[in-house]
């Protein structure tokens, strides 16, 4: 009985002082740089709403912003432009518009882009993938920049639309 306990004694030991390898979960986390291939193009202005934005201050100092956002390649450069980006839009949510773009069609497309720019910064800020806010930010920057060649393409009269006479 005595020898069984001895083996069972050094047994134990044995196992005991084994080096036991460590289990490090090695957590990989996502790579969380902006993919900036996948920007959608701008839309471009027809003539006629390109002599109207020339004129427009607050119109030119965020399609410059947009540009920035456009030559971003890292989240780095993508912060600074987003805040360069809100800092432009509420110039011109604030400003004057010219007379033709002071409709709610223009200004409810720059809400939905200020939203999407507030997302994008907010994904920015909790370290999460940010190519797709930014993408629906940009889409909803081409959206606004469509409606202004709708609005100077329209051909109708809205004062023989609306005359009840």
């Amino acid at each position: 009985m005595r020898k069984l306990l001895g083996i069972l004694l050094l047994f134990s030991i044995l196992g005991g002082c084994k080096k036991v390898e460590k289990a490090t979960a090695e957590v990989e986390s996502p790579e969380l740089e902006f993919d900036y291939q996948k920007m959608p193009d701008k839309i471009e202005f027809n003539p006629e709403a390109t002599a109207i934005v020339e004129e427009w201050p607050e119109f030119k100092d965020l399609n410059s912003s947009v540009d920035v956002l456009y030559r971003a390649t890292n989240n780095e450069d993508l912060a600074l432009a987003i805040d360069d980006l809100i800092e432009k839009e509420k110039k011109m949510a604030n400003g004057k518009y010219p007379e033709l773009f002071d409709t709610f069609q223009v200004k409810s497309r720059q809400s939905v882009m200020r939203t999407f720019l507030y997302k994008a910064k907010a994904s920015i800020l909790e370290n999460q993938p940010t190519t797709g806010p930014i993408v629906e930010a940009l889409e909803a920057y081409n959206n606004m920049r469509k409606q202004l060649n709708i609005i100077v393409n329209s051909q109708l009269d809205k004062k023989l639309i609306l005359d009840e006479t």
